[in-house]
């Protein structure tokens, strides 16, 4: 019965306004200008207005002639609409609808705001359809609302230009706030990187790359232990390649310096120290804001879906994601590189819309196998080294032999080999692998 009314029912729209909105644009150029990029002739309800809008926007776009009613018309002439556009006294109806393009903005608004609720409603009607069929899984539809959602949020933003008087005025006061810092971003807790970079600034994507077995993971985690424990900055650790408890557990072998290596195959008066020492830091992390995702082969919408609620909810302020080689595809049949290069770029975009760092581990390709890796090195796809804003790229000599015995430490080589808004240049980190940690070489 509800259904029933709801078909009955006039979709959503405001005629009034969409006149308002063609009358403006007929009376004065200035505001074809300002909605030509923002209004899509879809928007329209009545067909006749959306044509006259899409007329309007082909004058404009071609340039050379002004935007008034004989121009109009004859576009529409030209094309064979005229009649479907409702005509030529019609359209030079519209300009009695408006004394003035002043309120060009609100007519335009209010057209949108009755396009979303039509969307709205089609969407509504795509997922009650989906949720009759059986063929798919129900984690499948509520995966495919989320991604209608998302796409019409996206196809309704809207860009706007500034004024250099406003940029020069923000830009300012951003230096102000600043200028008593030592860091503008998040410090990601090692100074030798920090140095470079400023801290992880906002809306950046930084990469972390390197062979396998090098310690990529641990040095993120490392620092997310630096953002969220010891500053108490909301971080977020995507993992798609360890579960959620191996990941807590080096955490916490790494804060207490409980060898991680032997912690299952000690004595039980040994486990039982480390297990005291582990103790001791676990309220610590317990306290901290850090949350964790761990999905094996999440794929890309799924990774933005999370971010996006993590940011919204938790106020996450940093992202780590380990790592970009094992994002997946919804089309298994796309070119790894093309792939690769979508997820990059949908990183990249993802830490705009956010305003917030995204760490991103990225392998390095095996001809970097012995010796130091470079940016040409990045797996898969140049599109990392293009979109990212730093890369970091790590490098140690690996053991000779199985039989020579472990040093204290393995003096890593830190390259910022990438840095968008910054100088590059190399520090040492010293790594523990019992400990699974990266310290300053320093200490």
């Amino acid at each position: 019965m509800a259904q029933q009314e709801l078909k009955d029912k006039i979709p959503p729209h405001n005629e009034d306004a969409e006149k308002a909105a063609l009358g403006a644009m007929l009376l004065e150029n200035e505001a074809v200008a300002a909605v030509a990029g923002i209004l899509q002739p879809d928007e329209f309800y009545s067909q006749a207005n959306g044509k006259i809008f899409k007329a309007i926007r082909n004058i404009f776009d071609k340039g050379g002639r002004r935007v008034d009613i004989i121009s109009v018309c004859d576009e529409l002439r030209q094309s064979d609409e005229l009649d479907a556009a409702g005509g030529e006294a019609y359209i030079a109806s519209l300009t009695n609808v408006v004394p003035t393009a002043a309120n060009i903005s609100y007519y335009v608004e209010l057209v949108q705001d009755c396009a979303v609720r039509r969307s709205l409603i089609t969407i509504a009607s795509k997922i009650t359809a989906k949720s009759f069929d059986i063929s798919e899984t129900s984690y499948q539809i509520v995966e495919k609302a989320q991604q209608f959602i998302f796409e019409l949020i996206e196809q309704k933003q809207s860009y706007k230009y500034k004024n250099i008087k406003e940029l020069v005025h923000e830009t300012i006061a951003w230096m102000e706030k600043t200028m008593d810092k030592e860091f503008t971003g998040i410090k990601c807790g090692f100074p030798g990187i920090d140095s470079f970079t400023g801290g992880f600034q906002k809306s950046e994507m930084i990469v972390i790359g390197a062979r396998p077995s090098i310690g990529k993971t641990a040095l993120a985690l490392n620092m997310a232990a630096n953002t969220a424990v010891h500053q108490k900055i909301p971080t977020a650790f995507f993992s798609l390649e360890m579960p959620d408890i191996r990941l807590t557990e080096r955490l916490l072998a790494s804060e207490s310096c409980v060898d991680f290596r032997n912690i299952r195959t000690m004595n039980k008066v040994e486990q039982g120290k480390n297990f005291d020492k582990m103790l001791s830091v676990a309220g610590r992390i317990y306290d901290a804001p850090l949350f964790i995702e761990a999905i094996p082969n999440m794929k890309l919408f799924d990774l933005r879906t999370q971010a996006r609620r993590l940011r919204e909810v938790e106020k996450v302020e940093i992202i780590f994601i380990d790592y970009l080689g094992l994002i997946g595809s919804d089309n298994i049949y796309t070119p790894r590189y093309e792939q690769v290069s979508e997820f990059s770029r949908s990183v990249k975009s993802l830490a705009r819309e956010l305003d917030i760092p995204i760490v991103v581990l990225s392998q390095v390709g095996r001809p970097a196998e012995g010796g130091k890796p470079t940016l040409a090195h990045l797996r898969d796809s140049g599109a990392v080294e293009q979109d990212a804003d730093v890369v970091i790229l790590m490098h140690r000599e690996r053991a000779k032999k199985d039989d020579e015995p472990s040093p204290e430490f393995f003096e890593t080589e830190i390259e910022i080999a990438k840095n968008r808004n910054g100088p590059t240049g190399r520090t040492i980190l010293n790594y523990y692998d019992r400990w699974t940690k990266f310290d300053n070489s320093d200490k």
